[in-house]
């Protein structure tokens, strides 16, 4: 068996808020719910019943989308007619855009602990408040779409339900974790943001193609770990007051590296001994 030495230099973190821009409908299970009759429901928290949306949502998205981006073949079957794109063998893995960010299942001969963790985000306290006791809402914090499917030689319509948390709805607590394993995983960092403007650009969960789903994340904040100093953090000054999005971080993105170089410190690190 081939040897693997995994070597983690830091870590590298983005903080932020997701803002609906138009309803957003992330679906969650009918039997779960006792709140009302809906076709199509949210998910939610167990414990408040607040909508929320799971951190697996947002990096599921960010990879489909990266994947198409890159041209990379859909050769991993997950279901009926789906598939996805997976590197099986190591060399494959090594020159890979994919999974070198977003992983591989543990049991092929490519695994490698996977670089980007999302973390779930979580209704914002002054949302929660504003759908609470302002918004005139269908059910407690979401609105319910009513749509109708048409027979295209009938023309007869069916009714259905569409639960969706209202546009402008705000999520917090937001967190994506980059761990650095080699040098170009700085450069594999950048093409995460790329992959949270290509999302911008499409939708988040389901019925996309009807204009629902569209977000935006917002008072971006980035800081870094460094292994040799790793309890201190430290924030890049560009996104020191928060106001800032995607683009304004992509527009930057070759200060944005260097900062990385100068924090991140390959040179500085010294492997324990053995």
């Amino acid at each position: 068996m081939t040897e693997k030495s995994v070597g983690l230099y830091g870590r590298i973190f983005v903080r932020g808020k997701i803002r609906a821009v138009t309803g957003l409908h992330i679906g969650g299970s009918p039997t779960a719910l006792a709140i009302g009759a809906v076709d199509n429901p949210v998910i939610r928290d167990s414990l408040t019943g607040r909508p929320y949306i799971p951190g697996s949502s947002v990096r599921g998205k960010m990879r489909s989308l990266w994947e198409k981006m890159t041209g990379a073949r859909q050769n991993w079957p997950i279901g009926k007619g789906v598939s996805i794109h997976v590197c099986e063998k190591r060399m494959d893995y090594e020159r890979c855009p994919v999974c070198q960010i977003y992983g591989v299942p543990g049991q092929l001969e490519a695994s490698f602990p996977t670089r980007l963790v999302v973390r779930d985000a979580f209704l914002s306290e002054a949302s929660e408040q504003e759908l609470r006791l302002q918004a005139k809402t269908d059910l407690p914090y979401t609105e319910v779409k009513w749509e109708a499917a048409i027979d295209r030689v009938t023309s007869a319509a069916v009714p259905r339900q569409m639960e969706r948390v209202p546009a402008g709805a705000v999520f917090d607590g937001f967190e994506a974790v980059f761990s650095v394993y080699d040098q170009g995983d700085l450069q594999r960092f950048i093409n995460v943001f790329e992959a949270m403007q290509l999302l911008e650009d499409d939708y988040l969960g389901g019925q996309g193609s009807r204009g629902s789903g569209k977000v935006r994340f917002e008072e971006i904040r980035l800081s870094c770990r460094n292994r040799n100093q790793y309890a201190t953090e430290v924030p890049w000054g560009k996104t020191k007051d928060g106001n800032v999005g995607v683009r304004d971080v992509l527009a930057h993105k070759q200060e944005l590296l260097k900062w990385l170089r100068d924090n991140i410190k390959f040179e500085d690190y010294q492997p324990a001994e053995q």
